[in-house]
């Protein structure tokens, strides 16, 4: 039918590295009218939570290569892929490089631009990814 629009397909999985921060937050969309006496009225646009992961990363050069090609290869925050949030997989904190395993499973892209600090022989990366299916 015209007009219908596809659900993200991702053929790959993001590359695994550690993080030195690691934020998880749910978003709940809804409708709300705020009226000139304080009193508000609100309605459920969804029910389901659309969920945000904003990731710090100090990596070596080798992993910042990796994750940068990683990111140019999707065209940015163009091409979805598959995110493993460590704390929702099972055993926890397992990491599937296939993308076959669904426990912990997130079809993510990426929200942003790409933004990197360099130091002495480790660079820092910040990457926010945002939950589509």
């Amino acid at each position: 039918m015209p007009g219908n629009v596809q659900n993200a397909v991702p053929a790959t999985v993001l590359p695994q590295s550690l993080c030195k921060s690691f934020v998880h937050e749910r978003d709940y969309p809804l409708i709300e009218n705020e009226y000139k006496n304080g009193e508000s009225q609100r309605s459920v646009l969804a029910t389901n939570s659309r969920r945000r992961w904003r990731l710090g990363k100090r990596l070596t050069p080798a992993p910042l290569q990796a994750l940068r090609n990683f990111f140019d290869a999707r065209n940015g925050s163009t091409e979805p892929f598959y995110f493993y949030d460590g704390y929702d997989t099972n055993p926890k904190f397992s990491y599937d490089p296939t993308g076959v395993v669904t426990v912990g499973r997130y079809t993510v892209r990426f929200n942003g631009d790409w933004q990197q600090s360099s130091g002495l022989g480790r660079s820092d990366v910040q990457i926010e990814l945002l939950e589509l299916a």
